[in-house]
């Protein structure tokens, strides 16, 4: 079974050589705006093309603000800042994510409250976040929720589209607005996913994105948040800019400020790259149709798209049977010269995050053990 599924990869993406999981794809004006910006002299923090990127991801996704940051992890940093998330608040998250998520929410010297995901989207579960907060929180007189075991606030909420497949972010924000409860939406790894036809991200009260090598469109780095929020986005940008007050010659400073902005050179490459979206993540669906197809065939799961959600399947994975097949496959795959990866470990089984809150995790338990990541890269 195992050869049979490293043939079919190999068949599909046309080679004997070694298959990455995800490489990126440098076929448009990549080379173009990099020299420019060269050209240009801004290749630092500011220039044309940080300006650029910024108007080109409000006009993809809808929003009405964005700000660049030099990787996604910097961005949800100065997200869960704007929002008042500090020493000895708590932080709900899903278990099952990238680690900068919660390494984010350490940064601002709160605790992350780890909740149950679903298995069809992978995403944070509405039903078990309803049931925390239900059953284990309380409204204080200050109109804000707390953990009733910690006394803590609540102060956010950050749900996370796993390898770009929507969770259900509506009800999440229903739930957490009966609750006082804003939304950061990790959307890093959605970049060109909608749900109920709105781009992931710009549901919550702030959304971010990566641009990290790995992700649909690169830019070796980079990152986005976006709002709708005006204040919020002004404040963003001045967070980034090591809270620089503006002046002509002097340098003046009024709160601890991160310096945090996107150099010139990294934006120009990210809008070579945003500029052949649509053709990568039609070319991405179309790989996942063909890994669908034989999966089924094969009798192995393969996550799909949820109900309502148009994926940019960024990382396609299937579920195999247990522990144990999974990782024979991935022994087996990688000695085959065709890269596979479990999912991620569940955050609070690292070390640093083993004190931290959770409901149990049965589904993300459940998942942690069977997810497999395969070849996703686009082909050209």
């Amino acid at each position: 079974m195992y050869q049979e599924i490293v043939n079919h990869i190999r068949s599909v993406f046309k080679t004997d050589a070694f298959i990455p999981l995800h490489e990126p794809k440098f076929t448009g004006n990549e080379k173009k705006y990099v020299n420019d910006a060269i050209d240009s002299t801004f290749v630092s923090s500011v220039g044309e093309y940080v300006d650029r990127f910024e108007q080109m991801i409000c006009e993809l996704t809808g929003a009405s603000f964005a700000v660049a940051a030099m990787n996604g992890t910097s961005a949800l940093h100065v997200a869960l800042r704007l929002l008042d998330v500090c020493q000895d608040t708590e932080v709900i998250a899903p278990p099952l994510s990238f680690v900068a998520t919660a390494n984010a929410i350490r940064y601002c010297g709160a605790n992350p409250v780890f909740l149950d995901v679903e298995r069809s989207s992978l995403g944070l579960s509405p039903k078990a976040l309803g049931d925390f907060l239900e059953h284990r929180s309380a409204m204080g007189k200050d109109g804000f929720c707390y953990n009733r075991h910690t006394g803590n606030r609540i102060a956010a909420c950050v749900p996370v589209h796993i390898f770009g497949h929507p969770c259900r972010i509506d009800e999440i924000i229903g739930i957490c607005s009966q609750y006082n409860i804003p939304v950061v939406e990790d959307a890093a790894e959605s970049l060109g996913s909608l749900y109920k036809g709105r781009h992931t991200g710009t549901f919550g009260k702030i959304g971010i994105f990566s641009f990290n090598g790995n992700k649909t469109v690169t830019c070796g780095g980079g990152g986005m948040i976006v709002t709708d929020d005006g204040p919020l986005a002004r404040r963003a940008k001045h967070l980034t800019t090591t809270a620089k007050v503006p002046h002509p010659y002097q340098y003046m400073h009024d709160e601890v400020g991160y310096n945090y902005r996107l150099p010139n050179l990294n934006a120009a490459l990210a809008c070579a790259q945003l500029e052949q979206l649509d053709k990568f993540i039609e070319n991405k669906r179309e790989l996942a149709g063909k890994y669908s197809d034989f999966f089924t065939k094969m009798g192995i799961a393969f996550v799909r798209e949820p109900e309502n959600a148009r994926s940019n399947y960024w990382l396609n994975a299937i579920i195999l049977e247990d522990l144990e097949r999974r990782d024979r496959f991935l022994d087996f795959s990688n000695r085959s010269g065709v890269m596979t990866r479990p999912i991620w470990r569940l955050m609070n089984n690292l070390p640093m995050f083993q004190h931290c809150m959770t409901d149990g995790l049965m589904n993300a338990s459940w998942l942690e053990e069977r997810v497999v990541n395969i070849p996703s890269s686009v082909i050209l």
